[in-house]
């Protein structure tokens, strides 16, 4: 038998991306840095960074994630953080041509959180801002900011982006994973622009109010009521202790 030889295998890194969304000014918004490194310096890209030696992946996102926005991974089992985001585990994307450096297999992650304020760059990031979705998806040029000539995002980081939003879409139709774009308090007039502004569509206030709080364990009397909105006082919600919705919001058809 031959003896074992690690130089026979060949090197490759690992990397975790980050799609954080949030919802701001009543539009779906995703994190976006520009490179200050080659590859595709300059370009905009998804915030992330390699997997360090003593990290596990979800140290690692966890890691980014508080470099690149100040927010905590929140723990649902534990009270909800001021400055928590819902951080769960994407999908994998190991193309052999997905970096020109190197064998590099990206671990991706979806991280949502309540209306965020400007972002720091941080890491080899020359720049970070809040971008809408949809000028991120969908421009065949690719995104520019502030007439500079827009160009695809770095790596394979837009079919990561699209997997990401198509992930948040699917999820708060079945799950109350929408509660994690609000504040700890909110009302249902808030929460319904979140489900508009994931989904991209208008929803009718009324069906919308009946669906949220008639369905068992998603919201709960916060006890309190709020005018921030104008107008009349409005209830205050929390988030009720119901993981997967029972029945769920279906998302129109568009």
């Amino acid at each position: 038998m031959s003896p074992y030889d690690p130089s026979a295998f060949p090197p490759f890194a690992v990397t975790v991306d980050l799609v954080v969304l949030t919802v701001r000014r009543h539009a779906l918004c995703a994190l976006v840095v520009r490179r200050g490194e080659q590859p595709f310096q300059g370009r905009w890209a998804l915030p992330g960074g390699f997997v360090r030696d003593d990290e596990d992946l979800a140290m690692a996102a966890a890691r980014e994630l508080g470099e690149e926005t100040g927010l905590c991974a929140s723990d649902p089992a534990a009270p909800a953080l001021a400055n928590g985001a819902h951080l769960e585990q994407l999908a994998t994307y190991g193309d052999p041509r997905r970096d020109p450096r190197m064998r590099v297999v990206s671990v991706a992650h979806l991280a949502l959180a309540p209306d965020l304020p400007a972002p720091r760059a941080g890491g080899d990031a020359h720049s970070a801002r809040w971008a809408h979705v949809e000028d991120l998806l969908g421009q065949e040029g690719g995104f520019g900011r502030d007439g500079e000539q827009p160009a695809p995002l770095a790596f394979d980081h837009a079919r990561i982006l699209a997997d990401g939003v198509e992930r948040a879409r699917s999820k708060i139709e079945y799950s109350s994973l929408a509660t994690a774009f609000c504040p700890p308090e909110f009302t249902v007039g808030e929460l319904r622009r979140v489900y508009e502004a994931v989904w991209g569509v208008a929803l009718d206030p009324r069906n919308f109010h009946r669906k949220v709080t008639g369905t068992p364990g998603f919201l709960v009397p916060a006890g309190g009521t709020t005018t921030r909105q104008g107008g009349r006082p409005a209830q205050l919600f929390r988030a009720g202790g119901a993981t997967l919705l029972n029945p769920p919001m279906l998302r129109p058809e568009v």
